[in-house]
């Protein structure tokens, strides 16, 4: 029943785990080795029992460096869940200093608190509409100076001849400015590769994804999405606005950068994981608001895609963040465009205006529609599927640095080679009108006064193409040119994602189904007797835009908002809602969503709104990692500097236990303290010996563990004598008396829904006496998922 696969263990920190090297089992103890080897060799016997680790989460401080150095050979299997993510803490920690600093606050001071949400969201949407209108003016700017040198170049060589020296031109160009964006990519901060969304995507899900909310991350992400586009990819820039509203969030919302070591002494009561991760939600929407013109698309997005958890208040502060980036970017763009107070352009990605008149649609072509988004999640499938291969392939033989800036390199030349191939060989010539809409219009082989078709879709931005598919007159595009410039542009795309440089798919998406929508509209107005009169191939471009966008994302609800929004016309938004519902039905069908296709490629814990459906008969019991590390109320120092020293395990919550009679005895549960919490009181030196000789001691406030967050030292930067090894430390004080428990006989789905409704990231499992007997950690839940024969388990693995 189950897909057990072999062991696999590549470690990327083999000098961490010394000579054990290859050998050093994956799972605790010999009984589970033991059991793991069993499973192996036996093939498909399904046997459910302690096969996890405990908790064998990393602290990103130890984890970072490491991350970068990287194997040379590294085999993949999707049956594997990585150890390298930690989980956030969504759940605060009720011990005794928390509950003195609120009987302490008064209700003024809650009220400022509230006050400076609001400010921290606005401050999120200003600076996430900057962020956009600089890309945008740049993109812009750049884009318009390579497109007129390559013209010009054209133009030249088309009267005298050699035309290949213009090909050259154009594909030297597009590599050395992909390059740039490349090197910045591969060699300084790997993870603002792509468009950020999958990555997001697992932090608000309580994921702590390494650096994925760093200055460092924000500054390769913008300057990548430049080269990216300019450069002449099949990217857009509206995905990476999504990671880089989260990253303006963390940082605007913690009041200082750790990345800089700069305090500005503000905001410090929202240093903890559970106010950041609500911020990074607004800064998720504000991204999309900004990218799309879509504020309630943004909204609807973080609620669909991210946020686990979500209250009234939370929603009216992230629209109101949504809307401040939305008017930002329209106030300064309009200001460039030199009318200030025009505020017509509330995205990145402006759709135009369809007019009633235009975009009128009848009963009977509804099913037209329907018709459409299937094609379009049939195209949506098939795209995922080859990104797929192609991801992992990538990761096998391409994770080294300059081959993934060399490989970008290639894509960027044969992307502009194809692109000049397909217009050299079309003979697809349009009248240019004197109002004509075409920024760069090529004449080639094209008679005075006529452009070629086929340039207007390829020699342009991605947005400008959309544009032009959507509301050029009838009679612009050829078919053969439609149909050769979706095929093309959708291998291209399909080749582009996943390569090592910042990049959407939104755009592409939009594209590719615009053309082959376009087309519809067009065989629809040819063979029907009076279809000229409602196959309007701009609407036609619209529906096969959504249906191809919600096959590859399957995205529902926030991409019909969007969409609508993005229009400027309601009338849409039934058509747009079946198609995606159509295209998320009949692509789920084959194969996920390209997002959640990257998430489970990276071996993520990711928790999914349910539990597997036919796990009720699975119990904590079987699904829990033990032995589990207990600590005492008072425990020896020396003890605690051990357990956290222990690179074989490495476990970040530890139950506090009451009267352990022996290693072997459960001890009854009384808190649970956390591994950040320990190390700063190792730093401080909180030991009961030191506190009776030391009057003056200034006694520990939460203020000490929020200036600690989140890079805690490692244990190794921690200094302890050997007297202070013999001290006692009381934890009384410090740990979390109330931790959430269950019974052993709770099954998997109640658990499940527990753990994900609060965003835990340790549950207790006791026995009738309140006696821990184990801990269930995100790992242990995201091992367990649907496939093809049921009910299967993933297995651990230091990725």
């Amino acid at each position: 029943m189950a897909n057990i696969t072999k062991k696999v263990s590549w470690s990327s920190r083999a000098d961490e785990l010394g000579a054990a090297g290859e050998g050093t089992p994956l799972l605790n103890g010999s009984e589970q080795s033991r059991a793991f080897r069993e499973l192996s060799e036996g093939g498909n016997i399904f046997q459910i029992g302690r096969l996890s680790t405990v908790d064998l989460e990393e602290e990103v401080t130890s984890d970072e460096d490491s991350v970068k150095g990287r194997p040379k050979e590294i085999p993949h299997n999707e049956k594997l869940l990585s150890l390298k993510y930690e989980s956030l803490d969504y759940d605060n920690i009720e011990n005794q200093l928390f509950l003195e600093e609120e009987r302490r606050m008064s209700h003024m001071s809650f009220r400022c608190l509230e006050i400076s949400r609001w400010v921290i969201c606005g401050l999120i949407g200003i600076l996430t509409g900057l962020i956009a209108c600089c890309i945008d003016i740049i993109v812009e700017k750049l884009a318009g100076f390579k497109y007129q040198v390559v013209k010009e170049n054209i133009e030249k060589f088309t009267e005298v001849g050699g035309l290949s020296v213009s090909l050259l031109l154009w594909a030297v160009l597009n590599s050395a400015i992909v390059m740039l964006g490349a090197l910045m990519v591969s060699f300084i901060e790997p993870v603002a590769a792509g468009s950020g969304i999958p990555q997001i995507k697992c932090y608000l899900n309580g994921v702590k994804v390494p650096r994925v909310v760093r200055l460092k991350t924000l500054m390769v992400k913008v300057f990548g999405v430049i080269c990216s586009v300019v450069g002449g990819l099949a990217v857009g820039k509206e995905g990476p606005m999504i990671h880089s509203g989260s990253v303006v969030a963390a940082g605007v919302s913690q009041g200082r950068s750790t990345s800089l070591k700069k305090d500005f002494k503000i905001f410090e009561y929202f240093r903890r994981d559970t106010e950041k991760r609500d911020f990074v939600s607004a800064g998720a929407a504000a991204g999309v608001s900004a990218a799309f013109g879509a504020p309630v698309g943004g909204v609807l997005f973080s609620l669909e895609e991210g946020a686990s958890f979500w209250n009234q208040m939370l929603t009216w502060r992230i629209f109101f963040a949504s809307m401040i980036s939305t008017f930002t970017l329209n106030f300064f763009l309009s200001i460039y465009h030199n009318n200030p107070g025009d505020l017509s352009n509330p995205g990145l990605i402006n759709f135009g205006r369809f007019e009633n008149d235009s975009v009128a649609y009848y009963l009977y072509e509804i099913p037209l529609f329907i018709a459409m988004g299937a094609i379009g999640g049939l195209l949506g499938a098939l795209f995922n599927y080859l990104n797929y291969w192609l991801t992992i392939f990538r990761i096998r033989y391409v994770h080294r640095p300059y081959l993934q800036v060399m490989e970008a390199m290639l894509v960027a030349a044969v992307t502009a080679t194809v692109s000049f191939t397909m217009i050299y060989f079309s003979t697809d010539c349009q009248p240019l009108d004197p109002e004509h809409s075409e920024e760069y219009p090529l004449q080639l082989f094209c008679a005075d006064g006529e452009y070629n078709s086929m340039a207007t879709a390829f020699f342009n931005t991605p947005e400008r193409s959309v544009r032009s598919l959507f509301h050029n007159q009838p009679g612009t595009y050829n078919p053969l040119t439609l149909g050769l410039f979706t095929l093309t542009y959708f291998f291209l795309a399909c080749w582009t994602y996943g390569l090592a440089v910042s990049a959407g798919v939104f755009i592409p998406s939009l594209l590719i189904g615009a053309a082959w929508g376009r087309l519809c509209g067009i065989l629809l107005a040819t063979t029907t007797d009076n279809g000229s009169i409602w196959a309007d191939p701009g609407k036609y471009a619209l529906i096969g835009a959504a249906a191809q966008l919600g096959g590859i994302v399957r995205m529902t609800l926030s991409l019909t908002v969007i969409m609508v929004e993005a229009t400027g016309n309601v009338t849409y938004g039934l058509p747009i809602m079946l198609v995606l519902m159509t295209a998320k039905i009949v692509g789920d069908y084959f194969v996920e969503g390209l997002y959640d296709v990257h998430i489970k490629l990276q071996s993520v814990p990711f928790l999914h709104w349910e539990a597997p459906a036919t796990s009720h008969w699975l119990t904590a019991r079987e699904v829990m990692s033990s032995p589990v590390t207990c600590l005492s109320r008072i425990e020896k120092v020396g003890t605690i500097v051990d357990i956290l020293s222990n690179t074989s395990t490495n476990h970040n919550g530890f139950p506090v236990v009451v009267q352990v009679t022996g290693n072997e005895e459960p001890a009854k549960l009384c808190g649970l303290i956390l591994r950040s919490q320990l190390i700063v009181l190792l730093k401080h030196k909180v030991f009961v010996e030191l506190a009776r000789s030391r009057l003056t001691q200034r006694k520990l406030l939460l203020k000490d563990f929020r200036d600690a967050y989140p890079r805690f030292p490692p244990i190794q930067s921690i200094h302890v004598s050997q007297d202070e090894r013999e001290c006692m430390m009381d934890l009384t004080e410090f740990m979390n008396a109330t931790p959430y428990t269950v019974p052993q006989d709770t099954s998997l789905p109640r658990v499940f829904k527990l753990f994900r409704a609060l965003g835990l990231r340790h549950l207790v499992v006791v026995d009738d006496e309140n006696r821990v007997i184990g801990l269930v950690t995100r790992k242990d839940l995201a091992r367990y998922h649907m496939g093809k024969h049921g009910l299967e388990e993933l297995h651990l693995a230091q990725t």
